[in-house]
């Protein structure tokens, strides 16, 4: 097979390499939008191209090359080199195919389980305030999805500060952030190698929230000294109660990672990013790639077994 056919195995590692600059000068919404499509893209892209040397290794099996008119001698002659290509290709298409369907159904579980608790959290106003007096802020998905704060967070801010933190928390609730999250991370567990653009989805995603609310307010030091204190506070809390696995909050899901909360503060106090029109331009120029790379892969197994079938 031609070299092309196994492109779209290398262009997550270009795409991996760019997740980062693009989630911090990237628009947040555009960056959320571009990762997780990206993302999607190269997986599925990537998983076919595993699925088509596999199947261009099934057909030297003598007995299925048997059933389906083939001659393995002329299997042999085309592409004399596959036999480890096509192993390699199988297995590492089972593990894809199971890793992102054991991934998938973990987050459909915790989307239903978060849908069915925000169901059942008292009253019927979308923002409900728990007695915990550890300091805790999230949005929980659900029909409708629920915005929890509790006690410990909302003395730790002040009243132009909660202000703040339910327009941070209205975003992940309006624009269901959980979704770009959830497919990210499928995308991820399909081809290991996505992992950083799923790390940037979840950082997009906060930053996302993070402008809707500077939008909201008009005042993005306000914002950026919000969830600065926001994380002061829940990392001096040690009562805070458990957070659902498929819940987004002000300082990210659960606990945010080293260094995560400093670059949201900077990125507030810098003005609003812009879309620089090199990174657009090399980002849709990877994903037409990565399509006609795996159009191209087809072509070529279709050619293949075309040329297999000569006695």
């Amino acid at each position: 097979m031609h070299l092309a056919v196994y492109l779209p195995l290398l262009l997550p590692v270009l795409a991996a390499l760019g997740a980062g600059p693009l989630s911090r000068r990237l628009e947040p919404r555009l960056a959320t939008w571009l990762l997780t499509v990206s993302g999607l893209t190269l997986a599925v892209a990537s998983t076919c191209v595993l699925g088509l040397l596999a199947l261009a290794g099934l057909v030297r099996v003598p007995l299925v090359a048997a059933l389906k008119g083939y001659s393995p001698e002329a299997v042999a002659r085309q592409d004399p080199t596959g036999w480890p290509a096509a192993l390699a290709g199988a297995v590492l298409l089972a593990l894809a195919v199971l890793a992102a369907v054991r991934l998938a159904a973990r987050r459909a579980g915790a989307l239903w389980s978060a849908a069915l608790e925000a169901a059942c959290l008292p009253g019927t106003d979308p923002v409900v305030v728990t007695d915990d007096p550890g300091a805790q802020a999230y949005t929980m998905p659900g029909l409708p999805g629920r915005i929890v704060v509790s006690h410990g967070m909302l003395d730790a801010l002040d009243p132009a500060e909660h202000e703040i933190l339910l327009a941070h928390e209205r975003a992940h609730l309006d624009n269901h952030h959980y979704a770009f999250v959830s497919l990210a991370q499928v995308a991820a567990a399909a081809n290991p190698l996505l992992r950083p653009l799923a790390t940037a989805v979840a950082y997009t995603v906060e930053r996302w929230a993070d402008e809707h609310a500077a939008r909201h307010t008009g005042d993005r030091r306000a914002v950026a000294e919000t969830v600065a204190r926001a994380a002061v506070a829940a990392k001096r809390s040690r009562t805070a109660g458990p957070v659902p696995a498929a819940a987004l909050g002000i300082l990210g899901r659960r606990r945010p990672g080293p260094g995560v909360v400093p670059r949201r503060v900077a990125a507030l106090l810098a003005p609003p990013p812009q879309n620089p029109p090199l990174l657009l331009v090399v980002s849709a120029a990877l994903l037409a790639a990565t399509a006609l790379s795996a159009l191209e892969a087809a072509r070529d197994l279709h050619q293949f077994l075309e040329l297999a079938r000569t006695r």
